[in-house]
């Protein structure tokens, strides 16, 4: 049954299950008295909620009313227990009992007024179901489903009451349609009923037509609901179900919203497809009928998450703690070992920087984008699923497997109404929160070009098969890579390590190159460590049970988000300036003395990227003024970071003393058999002098060599001795 239906309500009254003598509490009339005395009667403090409710929505020619449940169980708990167990039946009552409020609430004195029909939302903080545990018990009841909506239809009109009239006599009549998916059929023979000394001649068959004008339609919208990413079980593709939202639940959700959907588990008999008919006669799909729609976070952060004081409380102490920063970062993958400066900036990353709308419309974004680019076995990966666990929203993807259309948006054609839709991708769903993305070297160019876009401008512009429009992908990206040779390579320049393009890496705020450095003492220090946690689960120097729980930091960086948008004060702006001014001179120097290009380029958007560096750390202590202590932090992560990978390959020398240097190494390997030795006066008399080389290449071919164990230098730098091969 449909619960915008406009037919009267019958039930039989031959029961066969009820005692004759027995009460007749269970009467609709009865029932539907019930539900009015506890929309007239509930209150609390008194305040009577669903009185108020009703009176302001229908002033404002709004008629609906928002019921949460267990204000009902409170009131009348076996009342509750009929709405969720025979809902189909209940929910008309329920409408018709709001009518009737609204009659004695608003018009008390005009009997006769004719008002629209009501429609019920429920709401509740009861159990919830996973759209996979769905099964044949839960049809026909109300159920509350969890989920992110991928896909939403247009607004299509849906008939509630057909006028159909004759084409022969032209009688008239309504039929009420009373089906969910299913369709309507018209009556085959004209129903009029002939008086005396009519004419006998009947109408024809089938000889109804639909009156259009004098039909009473309501908006109905379609929606996809798909289960979270974190909800689905490894190895198992995520599950989908159709919702009907109609009259004030249509247009409620866009694709991308986490919301929690009550309503009623129902089924429907596709018709006219082939399969349909192929298919056995009594086997139907599922679909949920909504009754409620809420959506769990708001996007732009503006105060849905609902925190109470205590928790307001603790977050406010723990923002006053003047090792907050230190303790924050340590709590970040505390089973991993060092990396102290990765955390602090993931720390900022999750955080954020502030938003900016400037005067002319422009947006400038205040998400950080961090790049981690480095040898195996560095733990990037772990890094970025404890990023997964503890961001309010992410989604973790890997390059590999990501197409430019599952990271933006993919357009769909629906079945039914062979329209063209939009689904979000990763980007889109993870709208206000952290994409991770693992293997970003392995990704194919032209699905890398996809999300240039979303990283600087944070939207998505689609023009395929007709639909233009922009999505928002208001994400930070966190993503980790290898450089081209697997392992990062000292002796060549940071451009001939890393593979990508100058248009991304000047997206990204902060590049670390993680390097698996050979060092007895740290080694050491790592192995005990690593040894520590699978033999008990603790780590050495750090508590692997860290300070502050994941769920904890997960509700702090929700309530920083919510909070707290920082500024610069005018003093750490300066000193921000004249910072970036001073580093781009050191870069530019570098570039001449190199005579090329540096491959990670420092430009306006990394003087951005410290902005917003700075005011993620303001934020991470509620602060809503960015000090000069904030930037000195933020200057030394920057410096940790991209600068840190700009001169890596400082004094490695542009291309042709690399060329020259690898010809030097030959001869130097042809000149000097092993074991022999020789002064480094007569080396550099021979290449230099002899044959034409610089001095600079033979000092770099013998740094080189030496590097890896070829040639070894004695007596204070005078001999060189050919030690192997």
């Amino acid at each position: 049954m449909a619960v915008d239906r406009q037919s009267a309500y019958s039930i039989s009254l031959f029961g066969s299950q009820r005692d004759d003598n027995a009460p007749d509490s269970a009467s609709p009339s009865r029932i539907q008295q019930a539900l009015v005395d506890f929309v007239m009667e509930f209150h609390l403090d008194n305040i009577f909620v669903y009185r108020d409710q009703i009176r302001e929505n229908v002033l404002v020619k709004q008629y609906y009313c928002d019921i949460d449940i267990a204000h009902l169980i409170s009131y009348n708990e076996e009342l509750a227990h009929r709405l969720t167990s025979e809902p189909a039946e209940i929910i008309p009552l329920f409408e018709a009992a709001l009518k009737t409020c609204t009659q004695r609430i608003v018009y008390p004195s005009q009997k006769t007024i004719s008002l629209p029909e009501h429609q019920l939302l429920l709401h509740s903080s009861a159990s919830q179901i996973s759209i996979r545990d769905l099964n044949a018990m839960n049809v026909s009841h109300l159920v509350r489903i969890p989920g992110i909506i991928i896909g939403a239809s247009t607004l299509s009109s849906k008939a509630t009451a057909l006028h159909i009239k004759c084409r022969n006599c032209g009688h008239e009549k309504n039929i009420p349609v009373t089906g969910g998916f299913s369709g309507v059929s018209l009556p085959r023979t004209c129903s009029r009923i002939r008086t005396e000394g009519e004419s006998t001649e009947k109408c024809p068959m089938d000889p109804y037509f639909v009156v259009h004008e004098k039909c009473q339609f309501i908006d109905q919208q379609i929606l996809k609901l798909q289960e979270a990413p974190d909800q689905v079980p490894v190895g198992e593709l995520p599950r989908h179900i159709l919702i009907s939202a109609d009259r004030y639940l249509a247009n409620r959700v866009v694709p991308g919203t986490r919301c929690t959907i009550a309503g009623v588990f129902s089924i429907y008999q596709s018709k006219g497809s082939k399969q349909a008919q192929k298919s056995a006669v009594a086997i139907r799909n599922p679909y949920l009928r909504a009754v409620g729609i809420h959506s769990d976070v708001d996007h732009t952060m503006k105060g849905n998450a609902i925190f109470s004081e205590e928790e307001e409380q603790e977050f406010l102490e723990m923002s006053r703690r003047p090792d907050l920063y230190e303790v924050f970062a340590n709590c970040i993958a505390p089973s991993i070992y060092g990396n102290k400066d990765i955390k602090k900036a993931i720390a900022c990353l999750l955080m954020g920087g502030s938003k900016k709308i400037l005067p002319d419309g422009m947006k400038l974004r205040g998400d950080i984008n961090v790049l981690l680019l480095g040898d195996p076995g560095t733990a990037k990966s772990q890094l970025l699923k404890f990023v997964e666990k503890v961001a309010p929203i992410a989604i973790y993807t890997s390059g590999k497997g990501s197409s430019a259309a599952g990271l933006t948006a993919s357009v769909q054609r629906d079945h039914n109404t062979r329209e063209f839709y939009l689904e979000g991708g990763a980007m889109v769903l993870a709208d206000g929160g952290v994409v991770c993305i693992d293997e970003f070297d392995k990704m194919r160019d032209e699905d890398r070009v996809a999300i240039h876009e979303a990283m600087e401008q944070q939207t998505i512009s689609i023009a395929k098969a007709g639909i233009t429009t922009i999505l928002n992908a208001r994400t930070s990206v966190l993503a980790a890579a290898n450089p081209i040779f697997g392992r990062y390579d000292d002796l060549k320049t940071p451009g001939e390590n890393i593979d990508f393009q100058t248009t991304i890496l000047s997206r990204f705020d902060m590049i670390f190159i993680v390097r698996d450095e050979h060092e007895r003492g740290r080694d050491e220090r790592i192995a005990k460590h690593v040894m520590g946690i699978h033999m008990g689960g603790r780590g050495i120097e750090e508590q692997v049970q860290a300070e502050i729980p994941v769920e904890k930091m997960k509700r702090y960086i929700t309530y920083c988000k919510q909070k707290c948008a920082p500024r610069l004060s005018p003093e750490a702006s300066e000193k921000l300036s004249s910072h970036f001014v001073s580093i781009r001179r050191q870069v530019h120097a570098a570039e001449l003395s190199a005579n090329a290009r540096s491959s990670i380029p420092i430009t306006v958007r990394q003087l951005e990227a410290i902005i917003r560096i700075t005011e993620s750390l303001a934020k991470l202590s509620l602060s809503p003024i960015a000090t000069e202590d904030h930037v000195d932090e933020a200057i030394r992560l920057f410096l940790a970071s991209t600068m840190d990978a700009v001169t890596q390959g400082e004094g490695q020398g542009s291309k042709e003393l690399m060329d020259e240097a690898n010809k030097v190494e030959e001869e130097l390997r042809r000149r000097l058999p092993i074991g022999w030795s020789t002064s480094l006066a007569t080396l550099k008399r021979e290449f230099v002098d002899g044959r034409g080389y610089t001095e600079q290449a033979l000092n770099r071919a013998l740094v080189v060599l030496q590097r890896r164990e070829t040639v070894q230098i004695r007596h204070g730098g005078a001999q060189v001795y050919r030690s192997g091969v």
